[in-house]
């Protein structure tokens, strides 16, 4: 049994919508863009930094020469704001797990390496973005992931220490991220991540295949009421 838990804070792709094919499309469309051939390994190589950190690696890496880092955050939030907010679903389960968490009082949070204006685009058609208590993106702290700020940071604001945060994550970065931050760290089964399956199973605490798992028991949680602000 996991025991203690006062928040609950969420990684947003891969994890609470199913949104890693989508940006596999983007970096697609976006190396046409560039008439530059995609790495077979892109993904990897920008996985848990930061949408500034990959803007910036992005730029240095493939000379793009005529756009700022700010152009180049542009140019994907038009690409993806859309399909966030009409073509992207839910992770199985994760509605009713969200609704669940609220109405028993336990606090929520987000911690992503998306730009704030997307991940708010991701949260809101399901209904999670009124229900979440601290959204924190990878740009307002220093580090992306896998460091822990990003974790600290939402724990902070939440009032409630590390120990007592349970982490739902989909890739090892973002776990390395949550168990750095000293919190207990559930994954999340994910299409894209499931080459990983080996690393993520050494690193996480717990694994499931859907919210499911945890709102039927498979995982068995314990919540108590955090006394903090």
């Amino acid at each position: 049994m996991i025991e203690h838990i006062q928040a609950v804070i969420f990684d947003i792709d891969g994890t609470l919508v199913d949104s890693n094919g989508m940006w596999e499309e983007i970096d697609m469309e976006y190396f046409n863009v560039l008439e530059v051939p995609m790495p077979p390994t892109i993904r990897e190589d920008i996985a848990g930094m930061s949408f500034t950190e990959i803007a910036i690696y992005f730029k240095e890496t493939f000379h793009i020469e005529d756009k700022s880092i700010d152009d180049i955050k542009l140019d994907w939030v038009r690409m993806a704001f859309e399909k966030y907010l009409y073509e992207i679903k839910a992770k199985p389960g994760a509605k009713e797990y969200i609704r669940f968490l609220k109405e028993n009082g336990i606090k929520i949070g987000c911690a992503t390496s998306n730009e704030r204006r997307l991940a708010e685009a991701a949260l809101t058609p399901h209904g999670f973005y009124e229900k979440v208590d601290v959204l924190r993106t990878a740009c307002e702290v220093a580090k992306g992931k896998p460091a822990p700020d990003i974790y600290l940071k939402v724990a902070e604001e939440l009032g409630v220490e590390p120990k007592h945060c349970l982490v739902f994550e989909d890739i090892p970065h973002g776990i390395r991220a949550g168990k750095a931050a000293g919190m207990t760290v559930i994954a999340v089964k994910d299409d894209s991540s499931l080459k990983d399956y080996d690393e993520i199973m050494e690193l996480c605490d717990e694994y499931i295949d859907n919210f499911y798992d945890v709102l039927e028991g498979r995982i068995e949680v314990q919540y108590e009421l955090s006394t903090g602000k």
